[in-house]
């Protein structure tokens, strides 16, 4: 059938796959870290402490205070290509295009800061993607990374008249494909490296104990993941938890300490890295292998190494293609 002339144009239909991660200031200076930071922040799911006690304390102290200082730590790891979290998603996404097939498209966004989820999923959608898999890159699942990628995506929806199907990646702290890329990735490291670890230290990323208490499975998925790396790399894994913030009590134990308290034992070689992260950024490339080994040398450390997260390494992006070819069936392979 001929459509009329003043038909809308009709595309090929496509499947869209759509890399997620946390986010990043546009620039590593004050202003742009500030926009950012109001913009994480701000998010019920990240504080979950009511709006009105909370954004009085955001915009009257937080923004006008920690701004500086983070973008002091972002200019120590920014790269030429800008953010290391941004810039190697993006390594991600382009590694794996044409992965699937000539009519699966793979994008990537940032949950906050750019570029924005919601504005990739309508690019993907105007490319002629009827099928998105959301794929938020975190192993673990926890509310305040998985959830809110979600939750973009699905608000995103409520604006489109057409909309495309959706599925969403599940959470994969336990798939042998990960795990096996973990064990690769970290053997590999440790091989490299020009002492022998007497600790080996797996940190994940923080959150408040309130919510383990409320039923978030994060703590759980963490521990089983530096459990089966364990068993899988025959050796002991030290599981910590960093990027503590405000007085609330953290899930522990937490990594700084941990640290100083190995260091202070008279364990003078550590290795550490962070399973949780499918990217490096601030919080691995500043916070762990800068601060962290000045915390640990000034304790009475001597050797020190970060451990690369998987990235967009070959065992990385293999694993990827892995989880998200499964989560494709029945639309990749019948497109």
């Amino acid at each position: 059938m001929t459509p009329p002339p003043d038909h809308p144009l009709i595309l090929r239909p496509r499947i869209g796959v759509l890399l997620v991660n946390l986010g990043t200031p546009d620039a590593p200076d004050t202003r742009s870290v500030r926009r950012y930071l109001g913009e994480f922040l701000s998010d019920r799911r990240v504080v979950e402490i009511p709006a009105l006690l909370w954004q009085p304390i955001l915009r009257g102290i937080i923004l006008n205070t920690r701004p500086a200082k983070s973008a002091h730590a972002y200019g120590l790891v920014w790269r030429d290509d800008g953010s290391p979290l941004a810039a190697i998603t993006r390594e991600q996404s382009q590694a794996l295009q044409g992965a699937f097939g000539p009519d699966v498209v793979v994008d990537y966004a940032m949950r906050y800061g750019n570029p924005a989820l919601g504005d990739r999923l309508k690019a993907l959608k105007a490319q002629g993607c009827e099928r998105i898999l959301i794929a938020p890159l975190y192993p673990q699942y926890c509310a305040a990374t998985t959830a809110t990628a979600n939750d973009v995506a699905f608000a995103t929806l409520t604006a489109m008249r057409w909309q495309p199907a959706l599925r969403t990646l599940p959470p994969y702290h336990d798939d042998p494909a990960y795990i096996g890329a973990l064990k690769a990735s970290v053997e590999a490291s440790l091989a490299a490296l020009d002492f022998e670890p007497e600790a080996v230290i797996a940190s994940f990323h923080g959150m408040p104990k309130r919510t383990l208490e409320l039923g978030d499975p994060y703590h759980c998925h963490c521990q089983k993941t530096a459990r089966l790396l364990s068993e899988a790399m025959g050796r002991e894994l030290l599981v910590t938890f960093q990027s503590r913030f405000g007085p609330a009590k953290w899930l522990e134990p937490a990594t700084d300490l941990t640290l100083e308290e190995l260091a202070a034992k008279g364990i003078k070689r550590v290795a550490i890295f962070a399973p949780g992260f499918s990217a490096d950024c601030l919080e691995t490339l500043e916070e762990l292998s800068i601060r962290g080994r000045e915390s640990f040398v000034e304790a009475g450390g001597t050797h020190f190494a970060y451990l690369p997260c998987l990235n967009a390494s070959d065992v990385g992006i293999a694993m990827l293609q892995t989880i998200l070819r499964r989560e494709l069936a029945g639309w990749a392979d019948a497109a």
